[in-house]
């Protein structure tokens, strides 16, 4: 029998403006990550900061 993969990310389509993209670009280049890191840690922080997210060990 094939082992199923662990799939523990998803991904999505998102659509931006090219305004919001290019702050982005400019955000993430900043703080040296790619824009997909950069929306990772955005959501992340937004789901803690919001109460959401369940602490992690």
């Amino acid at each position: 029998m094939a082992k199923e993969k662990d799939n523990s990310t998803k991904s999505f389509v998102l659509r931006v403006d090219a305004e919001t993209m290019a702050e982005l670009e400019k955000w993430a280049a900043d703080e040296f990550r790619s824009i997909n890191g950069q929306l990772q840690w955005i959501i992340a922080e937004a789901l803690k900061r919001s109460g959401r997210r369940k602490k992690q060990p």
